[in-house]
Parts: C-alpha cells; structure tokens; sequence
C-alpha cells in the first residue's frame, strides 16, 4: 500500500509526487499487484469489445451502408486493426503500468500529445460504456417482452446497467475479470451454434454475390468500414492491467494480438453468415430488431435465439464494466502524471481498486444515456450516436501510437525496418479511417460528432495549460509530465 491509498484525505505535500519521480518499475499505484492470470487479462479486452454486441447491432449497420460487401469492410478493419495490434504488442514488451494506451505515449511524445493521447482514450472508454449502456436497455427490453410480457422504464435499465458495473469495478478486479471472461464466453458460443446452423442449412457452397461484392460500391464499404472499426475499440484494454495481470510484459501483448484477430475472424464470420442466412427471409438484415432471434427461427431452433438476446445483454453489461475498469485507471495514471486532480491517485483501502476514479468513471458513462433516453430518443439510436463518438478518441489514441512506437524505439536502438513498416501502414489506415468519417458527411447527428470531439479536445487542452502554470512547468519540451 502506498501514500495514495485508502479513504483519508491526501497530505498537501501528495501534490507534488508523480509517477515520473520513481522508475516504471518501482512506481506504487496502490494496486493489487500479479493477480490476473492470462486468461483474466485476455478476458479485459475481450469483454470491452462486446464480440456479442456486433452481430446483434452493429454488423446490421454496416450493412446498410456496404451490402455484400459487409464482409470485406470488416476484414479490411482487421488488417488494420491487427497493425495496431503489433504496434501495441512492441510497445508493451517494454513497459506496463495502470494507463493503457497513454503510458505508452508518455514514454515519447511531447506533454500536450501526451495528455491528448489521454483524454481522447478516456473519452473512448467513456462514449463506448455510455453506447453500451443504451444497447443493454434496448436488448434487456426485447428479453423481458419475449419472456415475460411486461416492459420496463429505458431509464431504469440504464441504471442497472451502470450501477451494477460500476459495483464491480469498485469492489474487485479479478471478480471483474472472471465475471467477463464467463459472460462473453457463453454469449459468443450461442452466436457460433447459429451460425452453423444456418450455413449447414443454407449448403456448404460460396455464396457469389457476396465474394463477388455484387451491388457494393468503394464508398459504402469505405462508410462501412468506420463502423467495423468500432467493432474493435477497445481490443486494447488488457494494456490498463499492466500492474495487476501476472507476467505483464509478456501476457499483455500476446491478449491483444489474440484479441484483433480472434476477433476479426468471428466478425468476418459472423458478417458473411448474417448476409446470406438473411436472403432467404425476405427481410433486409438493417431492417430487422433482432438479427440472430431471426435467424435462430429460420434454423429451427427459436430458444437460441432468446438465448442470443440474453447473450447480447449480458455482453454488453460486460462491456461496460470493462470500459469502467479501464477507464478508472486511466484516471489513476492521469493523476501521478498530474493531468488531473491528485485525489484520483487514491485506491481502497480493502479492495485496492481506484474507487475514486471509477466513481467518475460510471458517472460520465451514466449521463449520455440516461439524459437522451429521458429526452425520449431509442437504444438504437444512442448505441449508434454515442459509438461513432468513441471511434475519434480511439482512432486519435491508435493514431499517435503509431507515432510513439517509432521514437521510443529509436531512442532505444531498437528501431526496425518491419516495426517502422507497420507503423506507417497503421498510421495511414488511421488517417484514412478517419477521413471516411468526414467524407461523404453523413447526416446529422453523425455530421455534429467531429466538431464536438474537436471542442472536447480543446477543452482538454485549456485544462492542460492552465494546469501546467499553476504549477510552474514549461508548456513544452520532456518534462515530469512525460
């Protein structure tokens, strides 16, 4: 335990300890420490993922925009995922600490990057959870009028959803973890016994008109891609356990390479089976509420499909714990480098978790959806707003990795022509990502999100700046705060 721990108030000399005073290695973050087991580890990413969550939801979307094509959108997400994946690996071989993605980015960025790589991951995790709630009261509806008939507030099932997340984050991490890795193991097994079924249904042949990309165009499977990007966000969140996973340096990098292409290879399947098994329906897969419910009928087997709706619903509380726990310690890390208040330093006394921070944490995912489902808007809708709102923080975040990667490593000598390779191709992808959520400019709300991220971002760096005068720090150059 160490001077940030438990409940009582902080000592004003506090104010002035920094994780960049101690070396990686000794760094005290008040933390259980080597307690998750690889599995556990794997189980963060998979879970902030939702794998269950873009069959249901978000492969119908993009749909809708690349048609046959939806495939190739998410295979070519997985390419570009899988880049980032590497880089990210690179860099967690060398390092690991409580702040995902952003202690990465401290080690060789300057301060503001460095503090814009931060805010833009906690928006990330924020916007993501904030989705996630939404689609768990829209699914946890469907569930109880199939099962029981009667219909529950949006609003109440919007606080179950955060408050029982937020519980246990709060209370332990390795019941966290376990929780995720059941949850989302049962969810992802009903989805492949559908999925067989319907292609054992269908004939085991190809199906032309999605390999041949018939009535596709570049640009609906350009829009589509974006959102098979968001399929992804997340994958790498098993880097926010680097002082409590057990072996960090070498289970980290391997759950999230794991985890991009685990997870590509089921949604490029879950994708393709989706397309065809609907073609026989004569109802257009973004048309339906409940894609696999329709599917599992269509096979025959209508209890999967009510077991698919509780798997969608469990994934998603799942999800939102996971961007909880991720996000509180990014706070955590925030806080010794000075980004936010000291107070964020704290962990509990007793479950040694950053209470502190995931308290904020639930309370940002909390009002998005609770605010917009008051105001009367759908699940959907939300799930779909507050989603493409987390692929700029993410995207943002992947983006300077790319850049960090190369100027850690050769700072270290340790640069080579396939990492540099990788980086550029990643980076570029990012930008690429990127610029398909500008162009063509989609309708609004989605047109309003850029500009939103963007006024967020300069918001941030007011913060930054006035924090670093008060006290006393150069705005540029490597200082305490990188």
């Amino acid at each position: 335990m160490n001077q940030f721990s438990g409940d009582a108030p902080l000592p004003p000399e506090t104010t002035a300890v920094l994780a960049s005073d101690f070396p990686a290695s000794q760094t005290q973050y008040g933390l259980r420490h080597n307690i998750l087991t690889p599995w556990e580890t794997l189980a963060q990413s998979v879970a902030a993922i939702a794998p269950t969550t873009s069959p249901v939801l978000t492969i119908p979307l993009v749909f809708a925009l690349a048609g046959n094509g939806t495939w190739i959108a998410y295979a070519l997400a997985t390419v570009q995922v899988t880049l980032i994946a590497l880089l990210i690996g690179a860099l967690a071989r060398r390092s690991a600490s409580p702040g995902s993605l952003y202690s990465y980015a401290t080690d060789s960025l300057p301060p503001v990057c460095a503090s814009i790589a931060a805010w833009a991951l906690f928006l990330g995790y924020v916007a993501t959870g904030s989705s996630i709630a939404a689609g768990f009261a829209l699914y946890a509806d469907v569930l109880l009028k199939a099962s029981t008939g009667h219909v529950v507030p949006p609003v109440l099932l919007v606080l179950v959803a955060v408050i029982g997340a937020a519980t246990m984050a709060y209370r332990d991490v390795k019941l966290s973890a376990r929780a995720m890795l059941w949850l989302e193991g049962a969810s992802v097994a009903c989805i492949v016994m559908v999925m067989l079924l319907v292609l054992g249904k269908n004939g085991l042949h190809l199906d032309w008109p999605q390999l041949q990309l018939k009535g596709s165009s570049i640009s609906g499977i350009h829009l589509g891609l974006v959102l098979a990007i968001f399929s992804f966000v997340g994958f790498e969140s098993a880097t926010a356990l680097g002082h409590e996973a057990k072996e960090p340096l070498r289970t980290i990098p391997r759950a999230v390479l794991q985890c991009a292409v685990g997870a590509g290879a089921f949604f490029i399947l879950a994708a393709y089976t989706e397309v065809l098994g609907f073609r026989g329906t004569g109802l257009a897969l973004d048309k339906a509420d409940a894609p696999l419910h329709v599917l599992a009928n269509q096979a025959s087997v209508p209890m999967l499909g009510i077991l698919i709706d509780a798997g969608a619903m469990v994934s998603m509380f799942a999800c939102g714990l996971a961007c909880i726990t991720a996000g509180a310690r990014i706070l955590l890390l925030m806080a010794h480098n000075g980004l936010v208040p000291i107070r964020f330093c704290r962990t509990h006394h007793r479950n040694e978790t950053p209470h502190v921070g995931v308290v904020l944490t639930a309370v940002m995912v909390l009002l998005p959806p609770l605010v917009l489902t008051l105001l009367g808007y759908s699940g959907a809708d939300i799930y779909g707003w507050m989603g493409s709102f987390a692929v700029y923080g993410f995207l943002t975040i992947y983006g300077l990795t790319c850049i960090a990667l190369p100027l850690q490593l050769k700072r270290q000598g340790a640069l080579s022509l396939a990492l540099l390779v990788t980086a550029i191709l990643a980076g570029i992808s990012m930008v690429m990502a990127l610029a398909g959520t500008l162009y063509p400019v989609p309708a609004a709300p989605y047109s309003w999100l850029p500009y939103l991220f963007f006024v967020y971002l300069l918001v941030t760096l007011v913060f930054f700046f006035r924090t670093r005068q008060k006290r006393g720090a150069p705005i540029n150059g490597m200082d305490s705060l990188s």
